[in-house]
C-alpha cells in the first residue's frame, strides 16, 4: 500500500495533498495529571519556530493538591503557557511574579539563560482546582538566541478576537487573519484559539509558510478525513486550506509561522543551534553558582530547584 509519507509527490487529489502530516501525541501521566506531547516528534521537529506542544490535563485537583514544577532553566527559546482552565503562578530569575490565567499570554523569553517556576499554591490550593492548558516552546532564530531574557503579560482585552460565521477565534501571537497581536516576536509567527460551532469552517492563513491545526476537542473534518481531539494536522506550504467542524463542533489551536533557519539541538530544557550552546548551559547549571554564574534562582521562589539530569 502506497504511503503518502514517503512520496508526497505522487497526487491523490489536491484536498488529501494538502495534509503534509498527522502527529498523534505521545501521552504520559505525572501522577493523575496527563501531558500529551504533539511537538517534537518522529515525524517533524517543528512547526514554523514551535519546537515543543504539550497538552497538559485536563485534570481535577483536590483541596491541597495541585502543580509544583520547581525553578528550571532555559535558553535558545521563547514559551508561552496558554490556559483555558485553571490558574498557574510563574515566578522567574528576572523577579517577575505573575499568576497566568485562562485566555491571557505571558511571553518568556529566555535567550541566552532565564530560571522559572510555576505552581499552584497559596490561594489556588485553597479549593478544588480543574486545570486545562497548554505550553509551547518557540525556537529563536540564530541571531536571536544571545538576546537577553524577558517577561511580558498581555491580558485576553489585549488579544484581538474575530466573531463571525459560527467561528470566535482569538490570537495569541503573531499575524493572521488582517490582525495582530501587540507584542513583538523574534520571527514570523501566528497562534490562535479558536471555537467553531458545528458545521462552521475556518481558513487557515495563507500569509505564512508553516501552518498547523491541534484538535483540543470536538472533531473536524479536512481533506475528506475526520480528526478526533488530541491530533495535529501540518499541512503543505502554499496551498489554501480550510477544517470544518463535526456535529458536536470543535475547539481548535492553529499555529505556524516561517521556518526556522535549521534544525536545533534539544537537551532538556534547552534548545540551541549547536551542541556547544547546550554543553555550556549544561556545565553553567550543574556549577549552581547563583550569585556570579550564567543562571540566577527567582528571588521569591529560590529555596529549591529542579537539578540537571545525568544525561
Amino acid at each position: 500500500m502506497w504511503n503518502p509519507l514517503l512520496d508526497a509527490s505522487i497526487p491523490i487529489g489536491d484536498q488529501v495533498d494538502s495534509i503534509e502530516t498527522v502527529i498523534v501525541p505521545r501521552a504520559r501521566d505525572l501522577g493523575g495529571f496527563e501531558v500529551r506531547r504533539a511537538l517534537p516528534s518522529a515525524q517533524r521537529q517543528m512547526v514554523g519556530p514551535f519546537i515543543f506542544f504539550d497538552q497538559m490535563g485536563p485534570a481535577e485537583f483536590l483541596t491541597g493538591q495541585g502543580i509544583d514544577v520547581r525553578p528550571h532553566p532555559h535558553i535558545g527559546l521563547g514559551t508561552v503557557t496558554y490556559l483555558m482552565r485553571g490558574r498557574l503562578h510563574h515566578r522567574d530569575s528576572l523577579g517577575t511574579d505573575q499568576w497566568i490565567e485562562p485566555g491571557a499570554v505571558n511571553w518568556m523569553l529566555a535567550g541566552q539563560g532565564i530560571t522559572h517556576s510555576e505552581r499552584t499554591d497559596g490561594p489556588a490550593r485553597q479549593a478544588p482546582l480543574s486545570m486545562f492548558g497548554l505550553q509551547t516552546w518557540l525556537a529563536l532564530p540564530k541571531d536571536r538566541e544571545e538576546d537577553q531574557a524577558g517577561f511580558l503579560h498581555l491580558g485576553r482585552e489585549a488579544l484581538p478576537e474575530l466573531q463571525g460565521e459560527g467561528k470566535e477565534v482569538r490570537l495569541i501571537l503573531g499575524h493572521a487573519w488582517g490582525e495582530e497581536v501587540p507584542l513583538a516576536m523574534p520571527s514570523e509567527v501566528f497562534y490562535a484559539d479558536a471555537r467553531l460551532a458545528p458545521g462552521a469552517a475556518i481558513p487557515l492563513p495563507d500569509d505564512h509558510e508553516d501552518r498547523g491545526v491541534y484538535v483540543l476537542d470536538g472533531d473536524v473534518t479536512c481533506a475528506g478525513q475526520v480528526f478526533e481531539a488530541g491530533r495535529m494536522l501540518v499541512f503543505r506550504p502554499g496551498d489554501r486550506v480550510s477544517v470544518r467542524a463535526g456535529d458536536r463542533g470543535a475547539r481548535l489551536m492553529l499555529l505556524g509561522g516561517a521556518t526556522m533557519d535549521g534544525p536545533r539541538f534539544i537537551w532538556w530544557n534547552f534548545v540551541a543551534s549547536s551542541r556547544e550552546k547546550i554543553d555550556a548551559a549544561r556545565e553553567a547549571w550543574r556549577a549552581g553558582d547563583w550569585q556570579h554564574g550564567r543562571f540566577r534562582l527567582p528571588p521569591s521562589d529560590d529555596g529549591e530547584f529542579i537539578p540537571a539530569p545525568e544525561r
